[in-house]
């Protein structure tokens, strides 16, 4: 079966990124569908700002961390990025994980949470990097979704407390990102 990383795109103290990433893990947990999920926080991996002396797409690593973080993504069958929304963009730290590998990345499908204090959810944030992913070859899984107000639904202790439409919401997005991992790539999904 199908291995799920859940990126959690801020490596902010205290974000409300991995409460969010971790209700994500439970609810594609409790799918019969991913034989592993994992929690992928960016805050532990720890990256530098990119520091390979050669392109990611030549795939000779010399940093251990950049070893250690290809093998992490190449061993994903599929993604779920959990962004935050700064001014209007989404992080540096979430570019930068994604500029240092290339072809690990490819053909892989990948589905986009945004969420914010604001009304948009993030959404912005979501938009702006699609690009990006497209540059990697991955397919993004449409429509991603957004979570405004988070501040609101996250607590501290009793973690990310969603409203029903989001769980509604979080449970279509992980369907239509498990009928994009029986498609073939560029293809319709298969039955």
């Amino acid at each position: 079966m199908p291995r799920l990383s859940v990126i959690v795109g801020s490596n902010r103290p205290r974000s409300n990124g991995l409460p969010i990433g971790s209700w994500v893990v439970e609810r594609a947990s409790a799918l019969d569908v991913f034989g592993e999920v994992e929690l992928v926080d960016l805050a532990r991996i720890g990256l530098p700002f990119l520091d390979e002396p050669e392109h990611p797409s030549a795939g000779n690593y010399q940093h251990q961390h950049t070893k250690e973080w290809s093998a992490l993504v190449a061993a994903s069958d599929a993604f779920v990025i959990v962004l935050p929304m700064y001014n209007g963009g989404y992080g540096a730290a979430l570019k930068n994980a994604l500029d240092f590998l290339y072809a690990e990345w490819r053909d892989k499908p990948v589905a986009l949470l945004s969420y914010s204090a604001g009304s948009s959810g993030g959404a912005p944030a979501a938009e702006g990097i699609k690009p990006v992913l497209g540059r990697l070859g991955m397919r993004v899984v449409a429509p991603s979704l957004a979570v405004p107000g988070v501040d609101e639904l996250v607590d501290r202790d009793a973690g990310f407390r969603p409203g029903g439409e989001t769980v509604t919401d979080v449970d279509a997005l992980l369907a239509e990102l498990a009928a994009e991992l029986r498609a073939p790539a560029g293809g319709p999904p298969v039955s």
